[in-house]
């Protein structure tokens, strides 16, 4: 009888913290409201598609205005943990009164992210100029119209995975009068340019093309990730993966042009990462309290 009993007892302690774990979670996430618009319309792009908003906690019961971030691959929240991880940051007090928009990407997405000044050499990211006159001149103004939003450069950043963090960077680039600050989470900085282009360095990586040809975007602030497992590839033999090398050798370029590393720059190296959600949702918490401390 004592056997099945103490079974019991162990069977029903661990229902309990199950239970007790969900539970402490969904009250954690119900401290961020999430509001979603299901059709924005884009009279750039021709089509239309749903905006997710996280307002801060106490957000109706307060008159301040609040930071700005825009995440590209908004349908990707999820997966990056984001909710979950402002509403910890909030808890624990590390990160200011923030209003994140995440704007998903559709079937198009291979076009609709890269470089303004060019597809690259595969022709893909031909939509990336169309798809930046989106985000900055129709998602942009209709956040600003609707919620209470500091209207500093200096106060909004724009963030991005992978292909998504090229476009972040991009988008940052060319628009420093709308984002100063920028994060890239292994971003697709191999994005290079066809033999016979004209409007960019032929054959060169875009971005370092970008940044070679300047002038520096003063207060423009960069915090970019790698891992030492987004890929195996290693084109030059060095013993340093491309992934890894096109974002120290891009973070050079800046430097170059006069941005000063550890202040207006962060590099982050992550150890056995992966090019997968699992490890950027490890250093988003990161990047928020880097971007917007309290």
């Amino acid at each position: 009888m004592l056997v099945p009993l103490l079974l019991y007892v162990i069977l029903g302690l661990l229902a309990f913290l199950w239970w007790y774990a969900r539970e402490r979670r969904r009250r954690l996430l119900a401290t961020i409201e999430e509001v979603t618009i299901p059709k924005f319309v884009s009279e750039h792009l021709g089509n239309t598609r749903p905006l997710t908003i996280y307002l801060p906690p106490d957000y109706h019961q307060s008159t301040q205005s609040c930071k700005t971030l825009y995440v590209n691959d908004g349908q990707d929240r999820d997966a990056l943990t984001l909710q979950e991880t402002l509403a910890t940051l909030y808890a624990r007090q590390q990160m200011a009164p923030l209003i994140v928009v995440a704007i998903p990407t559709n079937e198009a997405r291979l076009q609709e992210y890269g470089t303004a000044v060019a597809a690259n050499a595969q022709g893909l990211g031909t939509k990336a100029a169309v798809y930046a006159r989106f985000v900055v001149e129709e998602v942009v103004p209709y956040v600003k119209s609707n919620y209470r939003v500091r209207e500093r450069a200096s106060d909004t950043a724009v963030l991005g995975a992978s292909l998504g963090g090229l476009s972040a960077f991009d988008l940052a680039w060319n628009h420093p009068d709308t984002f100063g600050i920028v994060g890239v989470l292994s971003g697709s900085f191999w994005w290079r340019a066809a033999a016979d282009e004209t409007a960019i360095d032929a054959n060169q990586r875009i971005a370092h093309a970008l940044v070679r040809r300047g002038p520096r975007r003063a207060g423009l602030r960069f915090w970019f990730q790698a891992a030492t497992q987004d890929e195996f590839s290693d084109r030059d033999n060095n013993g340093v993966i491309d992934a890894i090398q096109d974002t120290q050798e891009l973070i050079d370029e800046l430097v170059e042009l006069g941005y000063e590393r550890d202040r207006a720059l962060v590099y982050v190296e992550v150890p056995g990462g992966r090019h997968h959600y699992d490890t950027w949702a490890k250093v988003l918490p990161r990047f928020l309290v880097w971007a917007f401390p309290p």
